[in-house]
């Protein structure tokens, strides 16, 4: 990028290079959200229902539909909004306006900060449904690997993404480099030139010409008026 602008991203319509966007902190974040939100999602929806002797399906966690179906949720929303997410910040740059990089970092920051207390609840909830589920409910150990892995990459979540809500965080604290930014960008419109150039190609410098009037501070005309008398 070009520097540090609006928000932490470089000048509006500015290259952005592949390798160093993958390199960077927020990138890695997002990516292992996304793995750590499929693993949750595909560990319950593959195994989280056994199926005990009968035609209808159980839920692994104490028989508790709430908690594979809460655990299904917020493992799908959260890949799903990973993905939403990784476009914007390829994308980030390229938005001209200030006021919409503002609108987008807000956005970033209250839906990390809830995903991650969302991602505790789960954890909690799985975590505690599981401690009370019993060995016979779960007729040779079935599901039991499924279930420890949705636990164990909630925990993982809530790591990733209370580290992306600070990396959004830090983005809000950059403000905006308002010498990277005409009034124009402010309103979202394309820069324009303030000063149009004298010069007869269009280019160059500006040449200025200024007429000067000096008006001579005594004149014959300045001088006092004489009167005379008529005679009669």
């Amino acid at each position: 990028m070009d520097g540090v602008g609006s928000f932490g991203a470089g000048r509006s319509g500015s290259t952005i290079d592949p390798i160093t966007f993958a390199k960077q902190p927020q990138t890695i974040l997002r990516v292992l959200s996304w793995i750590f939100s499929l693993v949750v999602f595909a560990s319950i929806v593959n195994e989280g229902y056994v199926n005990m002797g009968s035609e209808r399906l159980h839920c692994i966690f104490n028989k508790n539909t709430d908690a594979c179906n809460y655990g299904v949720f917020v493992g799908l929303v959260g890949l799903l909004a990973c993905s939403f997410f990784f476009l914007l910040d390829y994308k980030f740059s390229s938005i001209s306006s200030v006021k919409d990089r503002k609108k987008a970092v807000m956005l970033e920051i209250g839906f990390s900060g809830f995903w991650t207390f969302l991602y505790f609840v789960s954890f909690c909830f799985l975590a505690n449904q599981w401690s009370r589920t019993r060995a016979e409910e779960l007729p040779l150990n079935q599901g039991a690997d499924a279930a420890r892995a949705a636990i164990a990459f909630s925990f993982f979540s809530i790591i990733t993404w209370a580290g992306l809500t600070v990396r959004a965080v830090q983005k809000y604290l950059l403000g905006t480099d308002m010498t990277l930014f005409t009034t124009e960008h402010m309103d979202g419109g394309a820069p324009t030139q303030p000063y149009p150039s004298n010069s007869p190609g269009g280019g160059g410098t500006t040449i200025e010409t200024t007429e000067t009037y000096q008006s001579p501070p005594f004149t014959e005309n300045n001088a006092a008026p004489t009167y005379q008398v008529p005679i009669y």
